[in-house]
């Protein structure tokens, strides 16, 4: 599989910008070369130089959690930045399309339509698992991404790894494997699928167990060719300085996220099992990420009383395959127990 040649002939032409950073690399004592403020800024960190542009110290601590070559990673602004560029490496609008696999999360379709791109459709089957037929089905020549998510947004399931396999193999598109909440599962990643297959890719996110959701720090690991892509098509400075700092103060915490991650899981297990006994509660579907996907009747009206305890959950019931059905955070333990009680309070 050649991912260069299901590239958009512009972006394929396409000369990048050329940063200040991009002319220099390295450590000097005196930066005269980006018009940045020389006198600093005025908070007490030095945030006046514009920031490393290919994360390139960030990169090398993720290649070692990993086990990748730091030139198989792409660090972006939230993960929905990967998807969105790999929209505009890969598809011409108004003439590509791609495959999705609904229920699913809601920014590969808005990405697709910011981007004047076909979106073909392939829903789970009634238990949330990949219809490896229909997505094989949906793809013709001009399929150049299939999205999917595992474990699943908002079905919180993970999906059988020789589907993803069988379809990356009988197809030519990128797979886009969307692993956001692989921390919470016992499933192993698709990653070291990467090696044999150059079409998959996996996207990661620092917002879901790494806890920093207010960072906007997602990665793509990816056969080295489609990273240089990703970084072609880039803003220059799309991860500002402060993210990568923290999230390199983060990565020297490892164990502490290991840790938090045993804790969610003992929390879910906790939480499954107290609503389960809660009589309006109709289904509990399986889950390997950090929430709870719930049927339970009078969805909006449970929904509607909740909010008006302060209590904010999501409501899913409009969304293909999920009619009735409430997805829930796991939180604290305080937080679980006052969303149990006020369930009850509800009553049926």
């Amino acid at each position: 599989f050649d991912p260069v040649r299901l590239v958009r002939p512009n972006i394929g032409r396409l000369l990048p910008y050329s940063s200040a950073r991009d002319e220099f690399s390295g450590e000097a004592r005196i930066y005269l070369d980006a018009n940045e403020n020389s006198l600093g800024s005025p908070t007490r960190e030095s945030f006046h130089r514009y920031p490393d542009p290919y994360q390139k110290e960030l990169k090398r601590k993720i290649a070692g959690i990993e086990n990748l070559g730091a030139e198989k990673i792409f660090i972006g602004n939230g993960s929905d930045e990967a998807i969105d560029l790999l929209f505009r490496v890969f598809c011409e609008p108004g003439i590509d399309n791609c495959v999705i696999c609904p229920p699913t999360y809601g920014m590969y379709e808005v990405s697709a339509g910011i981007n004047d791109i076909e979106v073909r459709r392939a829903p789970l089957t009634e238990d949330f698992e990949l219809d490896r037929e229909s997505v094989i089905a949906k793809a013709d020549e001009r399929t150049k991404l299939v999205f999917i998510c595992s474990p699943n947004n908002p079905t919180g399931n993970s999906m059988d790894r020789r589907a993803i396999v069988e379809i990356a193999d009988k197809l030519n598109a990128v797979i886009v494997v969307d692993e956001a909440y692989i921390h919470f599962s016992p499933q192993s990643s698709v990653v070291r699928e990467m090696e044999a297959r150059p079409n998959i890719v996996v996207l990661r996110t620092f917002s879901k167990a790494w806890g920093l959701a207010g960072l906007r720090l997602g990665t793509a690991f990816a056969d080295e060719r489609i990273i240089a892509l990703l970084n072609k098509v880039k803003p220059p400075y799309n991860v500002s300085e402060a993210a990568q700092r923290e999230a390199l103060a983060a990565i020297e915490n490892e164990a502490e996220v290991r840790s938090m991650v045993e804790r969610l899981l003992v929390l879910r297990t906790d939480l499954r099992s107290e609503l389960s006994s809660i009589p309006m509660v109709e289904t509990i579907f399986p889950s390997d990420a950090n929430f709870l996907l719930l049927r339970v009747r009078k969805p909006k009206e449970v929904y509607d009383f909740l909010s008006s305890q302060g209590i904010i959950v999501r409501d899913r019931s409009r969304v293909e395959l999920c009619e009735g059905c409430l997805r829930i955070t796991v939180g604290t333990r305080g937080e679980n127990a006052e969303l149990v009680t006020s369930l009850r309070e509800f009553g049926e």
